[in-house]
């Protein structure tokens, strides 16, 4: 998996090239634990629960479908302000759908671990994409990322998720700043 620094980032970096920078408190508290919850069952290993099991780490909570659940109760508990089933009500699920499903498909992306169950309720198979560049980080805390095996794992992260995620924000921004200039006011 990806370090929960990176998860964060993401979290942050979602919000940022989603929405932009005015938005309350609370909007960068949920994009944040959107794009780590997944990580939370890592307490099965505590409670006895296997790895590969359907409650296991990479297991069901990893999975999309969880991020669809997860999205709807959290806007449901933290944003209910916004009318049910609005337009807006909508963006914001997608936005917190994307970036907990988010969590999953990073972690598809990594070299090591049983896989991902991105099928799950409906199966318990886990996957990895085909492609795997990003070095798995070790479970254990942030004491482990300061190892030489932890260095390689947040350098491989900084030019495989933080780079092109900064790469999109700039974009954006030039992207505005230049419709702003010649074209409308309000880009």
């Amino acid at each position: 998996m990806p370090t929960i620094i990176t998860h964060s980032f993401t979290g942050l970096m979602g919000g940022s090239i989603v929405f932009g920078r005015k938005m309350p408190v609370r909007f960068w508290l949920l994009s944040v634990v959107c794009s780590v919850l997944p990580d939370l069952d890592v307490i099965a290993f505590s409670i006895g629960i296997p790895y590969g099991h359907f409650f296991g780490h990479r297991g069901f909570f990893h999975s999309p479908f969880f991020a669809a659940c997860c999205s709807f109760i959290l806007l449901c508990l933290f944003m209910w302000e916004i009318k049910l089933f609005s337009k807006q009500w909508w963006k914001y699920w997608i936005y917190f759908f994307i970036l907990t499903a988010s969590h999953g498909i990073l972690d598809a992306f990594t070299n090591g671990g049983l896989g991902i169950a991105l099928l799950s309720p409906f199966s318990n198979t886990r996957y990895f994409f085909p492609w795997t560049p990003i070095e798995v980080s070790a479970i254990g805390g942030l004491p482990v990322l300061f190892t030489q095996r932890g260095m390689m794992v947040l350098w491989s992260e900084f030019c495989l998720i933080w780079i092109p995620l900064l790469i999109i924000l700039s974009l954006k921004v030039a992207a505005r700043h230049f419709c702003k200039k010649y074209f409308f006011r309000k880009c």
